[in-house]
């Protein structure tokens, strides 16, 4: 039985390439196939009422990979921006990046920034896009900004909300995290965030993962007793606030 409703869901989009080498094709096709997932899941999420989904598009560890592999992740980041950007906004999302931007060019750079400016108004879903982004670049960030607002340092320390509130992604942290094609771990992706996240991982390569699958991750979620480190479930929780 859930104990609350998912409000906030992480993905780890994992296998694509894995997914092309199955079928003796290029990486690249597997990456394209990818991105018809995303849309998927963003459809999916909509249909469902999730209030946030965060999607792990490209690590800080990513960079180390073959220079024509990023030099494709970063044209298809591009031409995803611009063809879909209307439609984002169409449906209501507002759309954000978390990470470090500044290694990415000018051009990029302009379109990351439109989309966000252009959907920043929007009510309904709030689709976070992590880039060029790691869970402890996050949080030694996070550290160096509360220590740059502090006129004594010597008298003063940086305590949890110091760093809560100077995370890329502070609001809402996510109930459920999915990570897809069979790794069991986080690969440094929101390490602060995720401390009392529900972790489901499927064998399914990400261009295969569908509403279906979704769908199971969910229950997979409703079946779990979030305490949060206490004796009593989130459900009773709510019910002694009433």
């Amino acid at each position: 039985m859930a104990n609350s409703i998912i409000k906030h869901v992480s993905i780890i989009m994992d296998g694509n390439g894995r997914w092309a080498k199955e079928r003796n094709m290029p990486r690249s096709y597997g990456h394209r196939k990818g991105i018809d997932a995303v849309k998927k899941i963003i459809n999916a999420s909509l249909v469902r009422q999730i209030s946030s989904l965060t999607l792990f598009a490209f690590s800080s560890e990513n960079w180390i990979r073959p220079s024509n592999e990023v030099k494709l992740l970063m044209t298809l980041f591009r031409e995803s921006i611009i063809n879909n950007m209307e439609n984002l906004h169409e449906n209501n999302i507002k759309v954000t990046f978390i990470g470090d931007l500044d290694k990415f060019d000018r051009t990029l750079k302009k379109y990351i920034y439109t989309l966000e400016e252009l959907t920043k108004y929007n009510s309904g879903l709030e689709l976070n896009f992590a880039v060029n982004y790691g869970g402890k670049w996050d949080i030694i960030n996070a550290v160096n900004k509360a220590i740059s607002t502090q006129d004594d340092l010597a008298n003063k320390t940086i305590n949890k909300d110091d760093i809560e509130k100077n995370l890329s992604f502070y609001k809402n942290h996510p109930d459920l995290m999915i990570r897809t094609a069979g790794e069991h771990r986080l690969s440094n992706f929101m390490l602060w965030q995720h401390a009392y996240t529900e972790l489901y991982f499927t064998d399914t390569l990400w261009p295969d993962f569908d509403e279906e699958d979704f769908d199971t991750a969910i229950k997979f979620f409703h079946n779990k007793t979030r305490k949060f480190g206490g004796l009593k479930s989130v459900k009773q929780i709510e019910q002694n606030e009433k």
